[in-house]
């Protein structure tokens, strides 16, 4: 078959990949137009607007896919059937109209469960141990179309957004395939239950702010939801609590103006500290307390401590939280 494919961001490749080893002709890719990326903030195209260059495929990246010259230029190319993963926005009822086999979605989810932009965080944040992909044909209701395939997989307990987006990516690039090939032969979707629909709303800055006073699971279950991008995170304070004295006045110092504090991954959980970092008032510290040794970095979270295994504080780079606390920030610091 012709295709064309939808998508921008880097979990699409995957999907570009396997459909460039099939037997299926890729005749050109729509995908959004540069944008601002990385610290430069300078305007960079797409991951996969980069891909179809470096494989001469012609680029279709409107401003927005109402303008008319988007019809006429898919209309160019002769395409039978468009897939999408990722692609960033709503396809307009003419488009869809417009190819003989329709377009057909790659979703990250088991519809119709998490219809919406964040399926993978929202499963996470809701403590999930499972989810799956999709292929279904798009219509104009969001998410809603008729399924040709899915798949289920069991969620790894430690996995953050971004480990199972990459799973997901590789797991569907193989389920789209078999989906062409079945619409190749006449296969027709079969319509989504009405029951068991739940959103996954796009998730922002907002979102991402962690109540480390909440239960530990759930705490941790955001920065799960929240990683790598946009990270949960929280404020870094002063605080004396766990300092003898002589360590509080140690510990003054002044902290820069941006205090936000970027949790990225965890590693265990315990009920007390470990024997070597265990203090007086240790069960009854405040949530958010920071404790650190030379090898680990721990926060108090509800009722219990959790190591920080991956942080990212006042705009450096993404490290280990031992490599940060080396850094001299814990002394008479806390999260809030």
């Amino acid at each position: 078959m012709r295709i064309l494919f939808a998508g921008t961001p880097s979990v699409a490749l995957p999907v570009l990949d396997r459909l460039a080893e099939s037997d299926h002709q890729l005749v050109g890719v729509l995908t959004r137009p540069p944008a601002a990326r990385g610290r430069s903030r300078r305007q960079q195209p797409s991951p996969v607007a980069c891909w179809a260059a470096d494989h001469q495929l012609p680029i279709i990246s409107p401003s927005s896919l109402r303008d008319q010259s988007v019809a006429r230029q898919l209309q160019a190319l002769d395409i039978e059937v468009a897939v999408v993963v990722a692609y960033g926005g709503l396809i307009p009822r003419n488009l869809l109209q417009l190819l003989p086999a329709g377009w057909i979605n790659l979703h990250f989810s088991l519809l119709p469960a998490y219809r919406g932009a964040a399926p993978v965080q929202q499963a996470l944040l809701d403590g999930r141990d499972q989810t799956g992909v999709t292929t279904f044909k798009i219509v104009p209701a969001l998410d809603a179309g008729p399924i040709f395939r899915q798949q289920a997989i069991k969620i790894d307990p430690s996995a953050t957004a971004g480990d199972l987006l990459d799973e997901l990516a590789r797991l569907g690039a193989d389920l789209m395939v078999e989906t062409l090939s079945d619409l190749a032969a006449g296969a027709q979707p079969t319509a989504q239950p009405t029951v068991g629909v739940s959103l996954a709303p796009k998730i922002d800055g907002v979102a991402a702010r962690l109540d480390l006073r909440s239960d530990s699971e759930s705490v941790i279950n955001r920065i799960r939801a929240m990683s790598p991008d946009p990270g949960a995170w929280a404020e870094l304070i002063q605080h004396q609590t766990l300092l003898s004295a002589d360590e509080a006045a140690a510990a003054k110092r002044t902290l820069p103006d941006d205090r936000g504090f970027k949790i990225l991954r965890v590693g265990q959980m315990r009920s007390d500290l470990p024997t070597e970092l265990a203090c007086g008032d240790g069960d009854q510290a405040e949530a958010g307390a920071l404790v650190a040794s030379k090898r680990a970095l721990w926060c108090r979270m509800g009722a219990a401590w959790v190591e920080l295994t991956q942080v990212q504080a006042f705009g450096r780079r993404v490290m280990s939280g031992a490599d940060w606390a080396r850094g001299g920030w814990v002394s008479g610091m806390r999260l809030v």
